[in-house]
């Protein structure tokens, strides 16, 4: 290709801008001081967020990953055996602050059903056998391409781990997600669980922040681990105004959804190697990962590497044009 190109950013949805409506609504914000008397931007955002997934209370926190180590943190007790899918953020991507600091050890669940819950679990062990307390879901599951857990088999893992004793922690950070592409209520997609986290940096647009709720006991304790972790905010009504507008844009990842689906048949009838999309995460099987990803570059599209494929992930900075143009560029470079 010839002459500079306008790179177009598909590695994460995380690359969004905040847009001027969410700028004017963080800088005209009502904020105080959160620490001392709860900011009342940040306090409507927390009970927004709890009204919408079911729960009696929320807490910002300011990334995914601190959200998902609180739950850990609290549910875990140093050397409990705590339950995910292979590949879960939880594992594999949180740099072992499951068991470095929540003290949890890891056991991947190659295959996620509720017989495999029910076996992972156990029953009774000697003294010094692992005591296995939390199973840990993840929805939409990153690593697997966006893929989505339905309502029905989601209710029918919590029972799995109820039966066996097991709390359960959901880290939702792309929950609105599976919502829209289930076309059912976020709440009905966190029945059940003891904590969830969800994230309004990713498709939603905000430039910093998640939330994780549950029982209000559950938030009162929370707050003390985010202070322990350094996440106690002040004015922090500034990025929980960003947050509320967030919430307003939950229909339109339908959009991104709608995107990534052209791009995978795009891709397909170029003869790339692609899984359907569920959500706005699209897998390409290349035979050379590090060589197709600097091919991409050279012609200004950004992609990741993804559980051994390239990963592209469609957002609300880029629209159906920019899918066209990628692949257009695509038929040009061969």
């Amino acid at each position: 290709m010839i002459g500079p190109v306008t790179p177009i950013d598909l590695r994460s949805d995380t690359v969004t801008r905040p847009d001027e409506e969410m700028r004017r609504a963080m800088a005209s914000a009502e904020v105080g001081d959160d620490v001392l008397d709860h900011d009342p931007t940040m306090a409507a955002l927390e009970e927004r967020v709890a009204g919408l997934l079911g729960v009696e209370a929320a807490l910002w926190v300011p990334s995914g990953s601190m959200g998902n180590l609180i739950a850990l943190f609290l549910h875990l007790d140093r050397g409990d055996r705590f339950l995910a899918p292979l590949g879960a953020h939880v594992l594999d991507a949180e740099l072992g602050t499951a068991a470095w600091l929540a003290g949890g050890m890891p056991h991947a669940l190659p295959v996620l059903t509720a017989p495999a819950v029910l076996a992972a679990a156990g029953g009774e062990s000697p003294y010094y056998g692992l005591r296995t307390t939390l199973l840990c879901l993840e929805n939409t599951h990153n690593s697997s391409g966006g893929t989505v857990t339905s309502a029905d088999d989601h209710a029918a893992l919590v029972a799995a781990a109820r039966s066996t004793g097991l709390a359960v922690h959901l880290d939702g950070a792309r929950l609105w997600n599976a919502s829209v592409a289930l076309g059912v209520p976020p709440a009905t997609l966190a029945a059940g669980v003891d904590t969830v986290q969800v994230c309004l940096s990713k498709g939603l647009g905000a430039p910093v922040g998640s939330v994780v709720a549950g029982s209000a006991s559950f938030v009162t304790e929370a707050r003390r681990v985010r202070k322990m972790l350094g996440g106690g905010v002040r004015q922090g009504g500034v990025l929980a105004a960003a947050g509320l507008v967030a919430l307003d844009r939950i229909d339109r990842l339908a959009a991104d959804h709608s995107n990534a689906y052209q791009l995978a048949s795009g891709l397909r009838a170029l003869g790339w190697e692609v899984d359907e999309p569920a959500t706005n995460i699209v897998l390409a099987t290349v035979p050379d990962l590090e060589k197709t990803l600097l091919s991409l570059r050279e012609i200004g599209v950004a992609a990741s590497p993804m559980s051994g494929k390239v990963r592209f992930v469609t957002h609300g900075d880029v629209d159906s044009s920019d899918v066209a143009e990628v692949l257009r560029r695509l038929r040009e470079d061969v």
